[in-house]
């Protein structure tokens, strides 16, 4: 976990019970789970290898080490977990290094977050070497602390970094909305006991108890977190 800056108190400053916001990275604020998708299928190309469309749906959102361990025996390869992640890293960075485009509405609900000093995660499955990457891009001021998901001993699906991330900005879980577009994410989140707002990307992801879905961040503002919270009373 890496804090980028100061830790801020446990309540917005209007005294809301939202008291923080924890965001995924990938497909959430970045349009990147495709790149995903297409740099494991060309590294497998390269292996001799072609992975089936449906398997897309099984590796969306989770952790490398389940993703890409799925992969492996899914087609054989003859490769370790551990040489396929550097593979993998890499080839995400050099699309990266070309392209990085946010989701629609992400910028301005992270300049309005900041601009009303909520406490602010980012909280991803990614290494953190994508993430510190990617944070050239998003703003690290936008957030007072990173959870990557090489940083803690269970990521998602589990709720450790949720439960990480709350406890990092004195919050509690239950005052926390989550913002996540995948069905592994949202289970960490819900695990967590934290609210969940979902903007499905790959796969689609119905409305529960204590999770609500939108279709675009562009739906998504202060006031609709703040209500959220309201719901809960």
């Amino acid at each position: 976990m890496t804090t980028t800056v100061p830790a801020l108190g446990t309540r917005t400053a209007d005294g809301s019970a939202l008291q923080a916001v924890l965001l995924d990275m990938d497909g959430t604020l970045v349009d990147t789970e495709g790149f995903w998708w297409d740099v494991e299928v060309e590294v497998f190309a390269s292996l001799g290898h072609t992975l089936d469309d449906s398997w897309r749906h099984v590796v969306v959102g989770g952790p490398m080490s389940r993703s890409a361990g799925f992969l492996i025996e899914a087609t054989g390869a003859d490769i370790t977990l551990a040489e396929l992640t550097v593979l993998l890293n890499q080839g995400f960075e050099d699309r990266i290094d070309r392209a990085l485009p946010l989701m629609p509405g992400a910028a301005r609900l992270l300049a309005e977050l900041a601009a009303h000093e909520v406490p602010t995660a980012l909280v991803s499955a990614s290494h953190r070497r994508i993430i510190d990457r990617v944070l050239a891009t998003l703003g690290p001021q936008h957030f007072a602390l990173t959870v990557a998901g090489d940083e803690v001993p269970r990521t998602k699906p589990h709720p450790d970094p949720y439960l990480l991330a709350a406890a990092g900005l004195g919050a509690d879980p239950a005052r926390c909305a989550v913002i996540e577009d995948t069905a592994t994410g949202v289970a960490a989140a819900e695990a967590a006991g934290c609210r969940v707002v979902v903007v499905p990307s790959v796969a689609p992801i119905a409305p529960a108890a204590r999770r609500t879905v939108v279709t675009s961040l562009e739906e998504v503002d202060l006031p609709f977190l703040r209500g959220l919270m309201t719901e809960m009373r």
